[in-house]
């Protein structure tokens, strides 16, 4: 059988007059494992993503696991041997939803009676005792950690065995391994992280997916060359807390100014950086370097300093605005993005008028928001009472919604008549337009023929729709 050989790229990442950085960043000269090609003939695997973009990367990992073992991927899950669900454990009904998926995709084992089910991710730990009695048709449970014994336990499904993997491991970060993602080709992204040490009272990742940990800088170096080597223009940093990241004597700051080195990126950013843990290296290399866009995803949770002492977020709401001075202070121009929950624990009328005063203060371009609901393992749902009715929080959070889209249109309606420079995507929803982002991560819609996948074009901002810009 013919081989591909993965070479890791040997140029530096800066040139003759850069600032020195750590020798930890320094490029490394090494030929990678070798991968067998795909045969035609090779099982047949259909894998679905839930949830959010650290799931979409480790599907990425899954796939390339798979794909090294001779499967190849198929986008319908009727011509599937094995049917794969990467799971999320943060949002509502999570246990629900993969429960309701499993049971709708069940129905293709009538066809296939060899079908093979699986689940992967952060719903893999809290289902390990359940699977038996709610979903016997499940032969394989693989948490966050197994990735790269995936291919031998979907073999050993196949083979009538049901195969449980849920165990975390501390140092488990995929050094070498190279993803297949399932994207536009454009925007890639990379893990630099995983894992948390915050232990906010609502939060399971810390259960689910272990404790903080980095991945080394010649690695995200090695991965971002292979990227960027595919024709990426754009580079997305991952992790639970990604500007807490630290290697040995590296540090989130050192990182993006050695990326920004690479050839032929033209665009990074990174997701979701913690409010504590934003120094002012980090902004200032914000700041400085131009590949860098001027966005922050900084989750706010709520505005209420009693909502925020129980919810364990280390910071004040005061903090928090501080925190947006300085960036907005240093990046003028600087698009912001939030996440904000209502009805937590105990939450009164008063704390609810404070995040809603809070995103009057801050006018966030865009936001995440839900309504509080117990994890099971958290926390929160050990030691605090959830006290605040259902009508309450739906009420809350509508009210949350309907002054976030006030906010939401009027960024967007900031922007009409300004030039600014869209990296194409792809093409709309309904195919009609091109689609493409700002550097402020605005969603615009151009013209077809505007320009293809990956090309940057200067554009005159000519209307919007409220949610998307219009050029």
């Amino acid at each position: 059988m013919s081989k591909l050989v993965q070479i890791r790229s040997t140029r530096d990442p800066g040139g003759p007059d850069d600032p020195p950085i750590a020798a930890s960043l320094l490029p490394t000269n090494e030929v990678g494992d070798e991968l067998e090609t795909i045969p035609a003939s090779g099982p047949r695997v259909y894998l679905e993503t839930l949830g959010c973009q650290m799931n979409e990367a480790d599907s990425a990992i899954i796939m390339g696991q798979l794909r090294a073992r001779g499967y190849t991927r198929v986008q319908d899950p009727a011509a599937a041997d094995v049917i794969l669900l990467n799971t999320c454990a943060v949002r509502e009904k999570a246990e629900e939803r993969v429960y309701g998926r499993t049971s709708q995709l069940l129905r293709h084992r009538k066809e296939r009676p060899g079908l093979v089910f699986g689940i992967t991710g952060c719903m893999a730990e809290h289902l390990r005792d359940k699977v038996q009695q709610h979903a016997p048709h499940i032969g394989v449970v693989a948490g966050p950690d197994s990735y790269r014994r995936i291919g031998a336990l979907v073999d050993r499904a196949r083979s009538g065995e049901r195969v449980i993997d849920v165990q975390l491991d501390k140092s488990e970060t995929y050094d070498g391994l190279d993803g297949v993602p399932d994207d536009d080709g454009v925007s890639g992204q990379i893990s630099i992280q995983r894992g948390c040490d915050k232990f906010c009272s609502f939060c399971v990742v810390p259960y689910t997916r272990g404790r903080e940990r980095g991945v080394a800088p010649r690695e995200v170096l090695r991965a971002a060359r292979a990227l960027l080597d595919r024709g990426y223009k754009e580079l997305v940093l991952l992790g639970q807390t990604v500007n807490s990241y630290r290697w040995e004597d590296v540090g989130f700051a050192d990182l993006l100014r050695a990326l920004t080195r690479l050839d032929g990126l033209e665009r990074l950013r990174f997701t979701s950086p913690y409010p504590v843990d934003f120094t002012d290296a980090v902004i200032e290399v914000m700041a400085s370097e131009p590949k860098i866009c001027p966005y922050v995803h900084l989750p706010a949770q709520s505005g209420a300093d009693t909502m925020l002492d129980a919810m364990k977020r280390g910071y004040t709401r005061a903090e928090y605005l501080a925190l947006v001075a300085r960036l907005r202070a240093a990046m003028p121009g600087l698009a912001l993005s939030t996440d904000l929950m209502v009805g937590f624990c105990g939450e009164t009328e008063a704390d609810h008028q404070d995040t809603l005063s809070l995103m009057r203060e801050v006018q966030f371009d865009s936001a995440f928001m839900f309504r509080y609901s117990d994890r099971g393992i958290t926390y929160a749902a050990r030691k605090l009472h959830d006290d605040v009715e259902h009508d309450t929080k739906a009420r809350r959070l509508q009210d949350v919604i309907d002054l976030q889209e006030q906010h939401t249109r009027a960024s967007h309606q900031a922007r009409v008549g300004g030039r600014e420079r869209v990296l194409i995507s792809g093409l709309s929803r309904r195919n009609d337009r091109v689609l493409g982002r700002t550097p402020s991560f605005h969603s615009v819609l151009l013209p077809l023929g505007a320009g293809r996948p990956g090309d940057t074009v200067e554009v005159e901002i000519t209307g919007t729709t409220g949610h998307s810009l219009l050029a």
